[in-house]
């Protein structure tokens, strides 16, 4: 399997690949998302799903990957601690505010930073008009989230905390996304890479989650919150995934920017299953991003 991604990785046939795995990765991190913002604690949600990713990537990173260098566990010892502060904005938003309002802040605060970071670390260059497609996704998605805003009862000190941590959650979004495609380049195979990230940066939530489940005076039943973990782990798996192979394969601007229409899903989810609702303005938005994302694929 490694061989064979090492061999496609800069071709146009890789370049095909990455926007398939970064559109699959797109709608699977909106249901993920989902997931923790859910009908349970956030922070017992990324626990459970995170408890969940330990156990079906152990397997996999100790018997079928080889075993990191030192240099490797450097790298991943960086991811544990950039995924850790990114799933610390994420639960402290969603503990604050609404899905539909942070999901689109988050998403939409990254880009812009992750092409730049690109443009500097990889030397990708984005012509004008794919500039033009970053700023109408980035910026339908940020008024999306107005949009939602407008529409969710919170208290000032609640909304502007929520925003606050979702901004947050952006510059981290960006941060790993860029640091994850530096990784997985510099990794021997990236699924060695893949196995021993999921197994590594997936170690710390459950504890979190262990601690205030205990403190909980009326806890959650556990089957439940584990079927949720279950759910998200194997998502997280094609999500994450999704999108570092797409880093691997082709651009990391264009597969992270790509992957944020993963907000389009996010507000159908939002809809449809969490009973957010949506309208004309808010679809009229959805499908300004849904442009972005298409100019900035087909105008390089």
């Amino acid at each position: 399997m490694s061989e064979w991604l090492s061999s496609m990785a800069g071709t146009g046939q890789g370049a095909q690949i990455a926007t398939l795995l970064a559109l699959m990765s797109a709608i699977a991190h909106a249901v993920f998302g989902a997931l923790q913002k859910g009908a349970h604690d956030p922070w017992l949600s990324r626990g459970s799903i995170d408890f969940f990713l330990v156990v079906i990537s152990a397997p996999v990173a100790i018997f079928l990957v080889p075993a990191p260098d030192a240099q490797m566990w450097a790298i991943l010892a960086g991811s544990l601690v950039i995924h850790f502060l990114y799933k610390l904005a994420m639960a402290l938003a969603y503990e604050r505010a609404a899905y539909s309002f942070v999901y689109p802040v988050v998403r939409g605060s990254g880009p812009v930073v992750t092409v730049a970071a690109a443009s500097l670390i990889f030397h990708e260059r984005f012509t004008p008009l794919q500039w033009g497609g970053v700023a109408l996704l980035s910026g339908g998605i940020l008024l999306l989230a107005l949009r939602n805003l407008a529409e969710v009862s919170l208290g000032r000190r609640a909304m502007q905390m929520g925003l606050a941590f979702a901004l947050w959650g952006g510059v981290m979004v960006a941060i790993y996304t860029t640091y994850d495609a530096w990784g997985i380049r510099t990794a021997p195979s990236p699924m060695m890479f893949l196995a021993w990230f999921f197994f590594i940066t997936a170690l710390d939530f459950p504890v979190l989650a262990a601690i205030r489940y205990r403190r909980m005076p009326a806890p959650p039943r556990l089957g439940p919150l584990a079927l949720r973990g279950i759910i998200g782990a194997f998502i997280a798996w094609i999500s994450f995934g999704g999108v570092m192979l797409a880093t691997y394969l082709d651009k990391v601007g264009e597969a992270a920017v790509l992957r944020e229409t993963s907000t389009v899903f996010a507000g159908l989810i939002g809809w449809f299953i969490l009973g957010e609702g949506v309208g004309p303005r808010r679809l009229m938005l959805m499908a300004m991003i849904a442009a972005g994302a298409v100019i900035v694929e087909f105008a390089g």
